[in-house]
């Protein structure tokens, strides 16, 4: 693992290598070296100059996230329950996730207006789906001899999904969420590129109007650091149940 860990960290540094030389041969418009992306990174931390972007972006993130994971829960919770919302809900579900998201930003701008709230909609539809189908699948997947065990010793329902059902099928519920939390960075963006004058995303237009592409590559890895923070977060939530798990068996 530490072997591994190497290598990728000196492909990391032979590809900056390759882009730091190449770069010298393209304008700065076109293709800016790592060093002065860098700079550009460094003075706009310090001078405060992405603070408000990058406070907006994490506020639309960290909300719909939120709002989508615990619709996406419980809905899902009730369709793997429930055999009748199911097939009652599911065909609508599919055809809501179908529709490209964003075709329907421009609509929720319309009918939230440019604030925060209809980026946090956008981000939480778009955070809504991964997590509800994980929760349906792992709450469908107990074990059926357990549930029975449960039913003889007089388990009601409830108890039954509480303490056998949501907690064997945590791992694939995190699952969901791992891929909800990168989808919530693309929906708040989408957001911000349609309609927005604060935020990472509407940052990146404004650096497309001004050429400043060095600005742009500094944004767009201040978006990147955020997105794996997040993953990483989830994925520290999953090792933490795995080791839960194991001391319990």
């Amino acid at each position: 693992m530490k072997k591994t860990s190497v290598y990728s960290f000196l492909l990391f540094i032979f590809l900056l290598v390759i882009w730091e030389v190449s770069s010298k041969s393209y304008s700065e418009l076109v293709l800016p070296a790592p060093s002065v992306i860098v700079l550009t990174l460094v003075d706009g931390l310090l001078s405060g100059y992405f603070t408000q972007h990058i406070q907006r972006t994490a506020a639309e993130v960290i909300l719909g996230l939120f709002f989508g994971g615990v619709a996406g829960f419980t809905v899902g919770v009730l369709m793997g329950e429930v055999a009748f919302l199911r097939k009652l809900l599911f065909p609508y579900i599919i055809a809501s996730q179908a529709v490209p998201k964003l075709a329907l930003a421009p609509l929720f701008i319309l009918w939230f207006g440019f604030g925060m709230t209809s980026k946090v909609v956008i981000t939480a539809l778009v955070c809504f789906f991964p997590l509800l189908e994980n929760t349906v699948t792992a709450i469908q997947s107990s074990d059926t001899q357990k549930q029975e065990l449960f039913k003889m010793l007089g388990a009601t329902r409830l108890q039954t999904l509480i303490h056998l059902k949501i907690p064997s099928g945590m791992l694939g519920i995190l699952a969901g969420l791992r891929v909800s939390v990168v989808l919530a960075i693309v929906g708040a963006v989408v957001g911000e590129f349609i309609g927005g004058s604060e935020g990472l995303g509407a940052l990146i237009i404004a650096t497309q109007a001004m050429m400043d592409t060095a600005l742009m590559f500094a944004t767009l890895i201040l978006l990147t650091i955020f997105g794996m923070i997040l993953y990483l977060t989830v994925s520290w939530l999953e090792k933490m149940w795995i080791k839960r798990l194991k001391k319990e068996i």
